[in-house]
């Protein structure tokens, strides 16, 4: 979830983390409050479900909001706002019951109306949803948003008040992993149409149907969430509160929960502290979850000397993935030669080419500075690798520029930025190399290679297109035998890895340490989690 992009991993190297780890205070005070505290580091960039495409405004979004669909704790879609769903035959026409008593926040019934107007509120292009590509298996929602239909020709219809009914493109076997996936969560549509700012701050216009409400929301500082006491499953809610506080250094997090003052510390609300994590894993406190993420660098293809296809594959093999993830991350992280997760693909922890490889490198180099008129070098553009402020993204951008010197003997700059800042530099197309990363929005490897279909995909930036990568994709969605879909997908892959817009680094874990009478907070393989049934004993 760029939605999801992971910003969490921010890490820093002093004693006093390192002190704090090994007087670790994990038994937590009385909870019989049921009043649970975290920290999301950094201020959601937009608390709409049409706007987010990060991490932090997704894990509030998960709590205060429900899709027809919810993951269950074992990673199954069950019913959730939709009691009850009817597929046709041919696997293109979903109807959905919506619960009788789904409810507003502000007392108004959950309606069919309401999924309508959001899901063609995020493909109208005047909004600039830059996840409405997400809406792309209904018929029609491609050519509405990119304005070569309208919004009329849309298969969403409201039947009646509780009734939706949805008209796909193609069979599209993971279409209930998607309506979990808060792109496509309502919004109140009487609301939304009163009051278009309805979603910037707490208050009566900030209506939500999930677990939870937002009752306070102190920008940069904190937000709360209580209880959502006409939730349709209400019973099964055990939290009162759910206090998210917004702490940069997680120095300062893990001190915060050494000192009762959180419940947890670490993914995927908050981070960990590099020099932290071997002493928690030594004592047995840390807990380690691979997940359906992936750490890399952006190459921005417009630029040169981005433009060659040989100067990106050089960059990109002379970075030592091992040494980064052994000697920084240190959270069980696996070298990134490919895409793919390999909770997805298990051959992708083996990858596409050798890490490290200098050899390859710099062949790589000479031949791409030939391709391009540069005499050595000392001849090309000044690099600048920028990254979003963290003292994870900033060690390892620091590490991979020693690489890049000492391999290639290239001169890199660094910049970073805020990351709501950061994200409008590369969405913009504002960089050179750019870090970024993604957690799978659904359990299927086409959401992390759809990313780079169309050049002005909303989350690609890189300005890199292939014809033949699109057509796979593209079959990739009409075929229906299992392992032929999955070929088409490792063909569409093959060439990413080969032209190389974007160069992987490595596979995400979470890693955090929470207090021991904390239960049933479920984190998804896809690395976000939900507090719907979390409680403390």
């Amino acid at each position: 979830m760029r939605k999801r992009m992971l910003v969490l991993m921010s890490l820093v190297l002093t004693l006093s983390a390192f002190l704090a780890a090994c007087g670790n205070n994990k038994g937590g005070s009385d909870k019989s409050s049921q009043n649970l505290r975290l920290n999301i580091v950094s201020e959601p960039p937009t608390l709409h479900p049409a706007l987010a495409t990060d991490s932090t405004s997704g894990g509030v979004l998960i709590q205060t909001f429900e899709g027809l669909t919810r993951i269950d704790k074992d990673g199954v879609p069950q019913p959730a706002m939709a009691e009850k769903v009817d597929i046709s035959d041919d696997q293109l026409t979903y109807t959905f019951k919506i619960r009788e008593d789904a409810k507003w926040t502000n007392g108004d019934p959950v309606t069919a109306a309401d999924f309508e107007y959001a899901w063609k509120w995020a493909i109208d292009p005047q909004n600039q949803s830059q996840y409405a590509y997400q809406l792309y298996a209904i018929k029609g929602a491609e050519a509405a948003n990119n304005g070569k239909g309208s919004l009329d020709d849309v298969a969403i219809k409201t039947v009646n008040e509780k009734t939706l009914e949805v008209t796909l493109v193609n069979p599209t076997p993971y279409f209930l992993q998607l309506l979990a996936f808060y792109t496509y969560f309502p919004v109140n549509k009487n609301v939304a149409e009163a009051n278009p700012d309805w979603y910037k701050n707490a208050g009566d216009d900030y209506v939500t149907n999930g677990p939870f409400k937002m009752t306070e929301w102190n920008h940069s500082e904190s937000i709360l969430l209580e209880k959502n006491e006409d939730y349709w499953d209400a019973d099964k809610v055990k939290l009162e509160t759910v206090e998210m506080t917004m702490v940069e250094d997680p120095t300062t997090e893990l001190s915060m929960f050494d000192n009762d003052e959180l419940d947890w510390a670490g993914l995927p609300f908050g981070a960990l502290p590099t020099d932290s994590i071997k002493a928690l894993n030594d004592k047995g406190d840390l807990n380690i979850k691979a997940i359906a993420g992936t750490y890399w660098y952006k190459f921005n293809t417009k630029e040169k000397p981005f433009n060659n296809e040989n100067i990106r594959k050089a960059l990109t093999y002379a970075i030592d993935r091992k040494a980064i993830v052994e000697q920084i991350t240190q959270g069980g992280q696996i070298p990134a030669t490919a895409v793919v997760p390999p909770t997805m693909f298990s051959e992708n922890e083996k990858g596409y080419f050798k890490d490290n490889d200098i050899k390859v490198a710099k062949a790589a180099l000479e031949k791409g500075l030939k391709e391009e008129g540069y005499a050595s070098v000392k001849d090309l553009p000044k690099i600048t690798l920028s990254y979003n402020t963290g003292e994870a993204h900033a060690k390892i951008a620091q590490a991979v520029q020693d690489m890049w010197k000492k391999n290639l003997g290239i001169n890199v700059e660094l910049d970073n930025e805020e990351w709501q800042v950061y994200l409008e530099k590369i969405d913009s197309g504002d960089y050179q190399v750019g870090r970024m990363s993604w957690s799978g929005d659904y359990n299927d490897a086409f959401n992390f290679l759809e990313l780079y279909r169309d050049a002005n995909g909303g989350n690609n930036d890189t300005g890199w297109e292939n014809p033949e990568y699109k057509k796979l994709l593209d079959a990739s969605q009409k075929e229906t035998d299992e392992a032929k879909r999955k070929q088409l997908l490792q063909d569409a892959e093959t060439i990413l890895m080969n032209e190389l817009p974007i160069a992987p680094v490595y596979f995400y874990t979470n890693t955090w340490v929470q207090k021991d009478n904390l239960k049933d907070v479920v984190i998804s393989g896809l690395g976000e989690a939900q507090l719907k049934w979390a409680h403390f004993e």
